[in-house]
Order: C-alpha cells, then structure tokens, then sequence
C-alpha cells in the first residue's frame, strides 16, 4: 500500500464520515493466488494506523465465491452469458481497438458458437466467460468528474465475468459486494472510471442499487512519477519518518482539502472535506512526504 491508495481512503473515510455514514473496508482479493493474507493485513494496519477502521466486519471476497457464483446465475437468467476461448495472448496480437483502460474491445468471436462446438472447444481449454452488452448508452454523473456517457457495445464490447481459471472478475464481484453491504458512495481512483458503465449494467440486471461515484485523480509523486513500492513508496517507509496527523496533513493538502502542508487529525478534516475541493487533474505530492 503506498500514499495514493492512502489518499484514496482517507477521502473515502471523510466522504462518508462528513455525512454520517460508515466507513466499509473490503479486501479486494478475489484472486486468492496474487494476494496473500500478509499483504490483507498489512493495509488493515496501515489504515488502522492512520485512524481509519471498519465500521462493519471487514469483507474479503475470497470468501465470497458462492455470492459470485449465485450472481453469475442470475445474469445467466436475465442476459445472453456465453463462454470464450480467446485467450489473451491472442486478443491483443490482433489489429483490435485497445479500450483506454488498457483492454480491447472485444470483436464477438465466440458469441455464435453452438453449445457443441463449445463442448468440443472445452475439452483443450477452459472457457472465461462473457456477459452480451446492450447497444444503448450508459450514463451517470461522478462526483468528481462529471457526466459521463458510455455505449458499452461500441466502448467497451461484451465483458468477462468469470475468468478461464474460475476466479470471478473484478465487475461482478465489486458489484455483487456493493450490493450486499448496501453501498452508497464509492469512492476509487480514476483509473477505474471507464469500468463503471459496466458495473452499472450488472446492477440493473441483478436488480441492485447504484451507488453515487467519487473517482479521485491519480497520485504522482512530487516529480511526477506513478508511485510504487519497488521505488520505495510505500505506506511503511512513511510510518517510520513521520507522525499519523503529518502524513495525513499532507495527504489533505495534495488533495487540496487544506490550503498549507500542516500536521492534522484526521477527525479535524471532516467538517472541511468537500467533493468540490478535489482537484480535477493528477495529484501530485508534497516533495517533503518521502
């Protein structure tokens, strides 16, 4: 965990915090195998650290695959779900649109497949499977970034939502979860900004609430570099050269939440948090934070 998933829930914990709602944390480590229970705890600790703790049992999806599995069936019910033998490897070497989230936009290739000519393909090679898209626009208003219009056939194609090695994707399990936790405001990085259109069309299929969308601007370190913990940015170094209350004040003034780089409690920041204070570009961070 390094200092911009800091900022990502610490403007979580003040979004909901300064309407009086709770503060959910939930491990997002669907894919057991790239997410070690260390690594869990340690951004449990971090956060705790920095006075940010779950109101409600922390969720891990790892634990939540019959939830998953109960959704898939209800799509299977309500949509067209059908299984795809592309592999990746062979989707990106293809002259495809690239999406900007950095996947393609998928060409339909096994949507007319027979049930037999799947069976026989399934017999070499596991299927991930995909939900069929609607061809009709998507639209909701960020909290950070505005009206944001989708046609989820033309910007983004039919979508997995259970990969070839069983593990459930990210749109159906965020969506499931957010469901179950009666999610009111997310808030995330804007790199998840363009999958959303997509997490609003399994919501509606599975009958549930959409939530209100908080995208926050990526953080960069001061020179403008993405951070990283191979570069040494990480939550622990911070933790070990600086105080709760001056991490936090730093964090609040990249974020533009406070005018001067100050020490702060974080309970302090609550009666000044405000959407409209975020900044709609990158956020860079103080070049004293490291």
């Amino acid at each position: 965990m390094h200092a911009g998933n800091i900022l990502c829930a610490m403007i979580a914990y003040l979004s909901v915090k300064s309407k009086g709602g709770k503060f959910i944390i939930r491990i997002e480590d669907v894919d057991a195998s790239r997410c070690p229970k260390s690594a869990a705890k340690d951004i449990i600790e971090t956060l705790a650290a920095l006075g940010m703790k779950s109101d409600e049992p922390i969720i891990y999806q790892s634990e939540r695959t019959d939830a998953y599995a109960a959704a898939e069936q209800i799509l299977k019910s309500r949509a067209h779900v059908y299984p795809c033998f592309c592999s990746r490897a062979a989707l990106h070497a293809d002259d495809i649109a690239r999406l900007p989230d950095g996947g393609i936009l998928y060409a339909g290739t096994c949507k007319t497949l027979s049930s037999e000519q799947a069976a026989k393909k399934a017999v070499n090679s596991p299927p991930s499977y995909r939900i069929e898209v609607d061809d009709e626009p998507i639209e909701f208003t960020d909290g950070v970034f505005g009206k944001q219009r989708q046609n989820l056939k033309e910007d983004c194609g039919d979508f997995i939502i259970r990969r070839r090695d069983g593990v459930y994707a990210y749109q159906l399990a965020v969506v499931t979860d957010d469901g179950y936790s009666g999610i009111t405001e997310v808030v995330r990085g804007a790199d998840l900004l363009y999958d959303t259109p997509r997490q609003i069309y399994l919501q509606r299929l599975l009958g549930l609430h959409t939530p209100e969308y908080y995208h926050i601007p990526l953080v960069l370190g001061h020179d403008g570099r993405k951070l990283s913990k191979s570069a040494g940015d990480s939550a622990a170094r911070l933790l070990k050269t600086k105080s709760k209350d001056e991490i936090i004040g730093a964090l609040a003034f990249a974020a533009n939440i406070i005018g001067e780089n100050r020490p702060i409690a974080l309970r302090e920041l609550i009666p000044l948090y405000s959407e409209k204070k975020l900044p709609r570009t990158d956020i860079i961070l103080p070049d004293n934070l490291y």
